[in-house]
């Protein structure tokens, strides 16, 4: 058979799109047990989260649950950090803090062939740590030492400064973090952070390839962890909206440029709908901010446009980086693109090279075993099982260039948004 490379592949979309939901346990601590088998795979993904307790904290010490998550593997009651580092490089394992808002804890990545072995000093990073001052110490200096270097980068600075401009500079999600906040942690903090108010509500998602005793074992050694009650929930304060902010910089060669409002949450009807217009808008190298500023104009290497949460709360944003010169001109751009996305209907090429473009995006997600469990992690956390993967699928093969226009009059048609210039 002679291959004609003149014409591109067919793309084929499945049929039918069937995920198995995750085995569930209760374990005897309380903690919720998620278990997606992979067979023939001998590699094991574990990620144990709590309910995240940043956004209840004092702005003071906004940094204590990073630093207590960071310095679980700085040493423990048996070993010292060298010694941790060493064995878990020894077993070709990794261990990495999870850390948002909503969430945080620890992942494992390691071998069935090892996982006794590393499942024990894993599980003694849960209760044993030891948070040695020096080691805290060289902590600080390198954290103090990222936030001034992120300073100086516009790109850094306009998103700590739109989330300011969404939620208030008192607000924990718009609080600005600087070498003071750094200052202020201690060890005493660090220790009562993890003592008392981190495990709370424990779940626990695993992959791996394990008969039924394995699994009950793997369930016996996290019945181990600590698992606390979690605690009341604390008021946030008023979110304070402020429209835009200009910071120019006379050094800098560049603009970058913060374009964005408020939007909806994972498990609203429309944010399938939504997700797919924020595609067209600037969600892939084909969009029509691309096509515009980039590729026509020449003013950025890139610009996107994305739906985003954190903590409770949900965004859009389009973030570029352009040309100092030109950020005006980008400015009227954006608007100008997104005026035409509410007003005319995206023609039928352009609307079939979006949807193949999304539906082999979305199957490509579930292209290895470790992806199942995580994206089984972003529809539970949004309250969602796997059915919201199969409506996605059925809504990307049949929607219209009407049904784009009616999504972006209803959540693009009302500017002024909030608009941010660094540099």
């Amino acid at each position: 058979m002679i291959l004609d490379r003149s014409k591109a592949p067919e793309f084929n979309v499945p049929e039918d799109f069937e995920l198995l939901p995750p085995w569930k346990f209760k374990l005897s601590n309380g903690a919720k047990f998620f278990y997606i088998p992979t067979p023939g795979l001998d590699a094991v993904k574990i990620d144990v989260l709590c309910k995240g307790q940043r956004a209840s904290l004092p702005l003071g010490k906004t940094l204590v649950p990073s630093f207590t998550l960071q310095m679980v593997q700085e040493g423990t009651a048996e070993k010292d950090a060298g010694e941790i580092a060493e064995f878990f490089d020894f077993y070709a394992a990794e261990v990495y803090p999870y850390l948002t808002f909503s969430y945080e804890g620890l992942g494992l990545l390691s071998t069935k062939k090892h996982l006794s072995k590393v499942l024990e000093v894993f599980i003694s990073l849960f209760t044993k740590a030891s948070f040695p001052e020096d080691m805290l110490e060289k902590r600080k200096s390198q954290r103090k030492l990222s936030i001034q270097l992120e300073k100086e980068k516009t790109s850094s600075r306009a998103s700590q400064v739109f989330r300011k401009c969404l939620f208030g500079a008192s607000h924990p999600y718009g609080a600005e973090i600087n070498e003071t906040h750094v200052d202020t942690v201690t060890r005493d903090q660090l220790i009562s952070y993890y003592e008392t108010l981190l495990w709370q509500d424990l779940e626990i998602f695993v992959s791996g390839n394990f008969d039924s005793a394995e699994l009950e074992h793997l369930c016996e050694q996290f019945s181990l962890l600590p698992n606390r009650t979690v605690s009341d929930s604390v008021l946030l304060p008023d979110i304070n909206t402020l429209l835009a902010v200009t910071e120019p910089k006379e050094k800098s060669v560049q603009s970058s440029v913060r374009i964005g409002g408020w939007s909806i949450p994972k498990a609203h009807p429309d944010f399938i709908a939504l997700s797919v217009f924020n595609t067209i808008l600037g969600g892939y190298f084909g969009s029509r901010l691309i096509k515009n500023i980039r590729e026509d104009k020449g003013h950025t290497y890139g610009i996107y446009s994305s739906l985003t949460e954190i903590g409770d709360s949900n965004y859009w944003v389009i973030a570029a980086d352009v040309q100092k010169a030109f950020y005006p001109s980008v400015v009227k751009e954006i608007y100008h693109e997104i005026q035409v996305l509410t007003q005319v209907e995206i023609d039928a090429d352009e609307l079939e090279v979006v949807r193949n473009y999304l539906i082999g995006q979305m199957l490509k997600q579930f292209s290895t075993a470790f992806d199942l469990i995580d994206r089984f992690k972003s529809v539970h956390h949004s309250g969602m099982d796997f059915d919201y993967y199969t409506e996605k699928l059925a809504y990307l093969k049949e929607f219209t260039a009407k049904d784009m226009l009616h999504i972006g009059q209803k959540y693009f048609s009302n500017p002024p948004f909030i608009e941010v210039i660094i540099g």
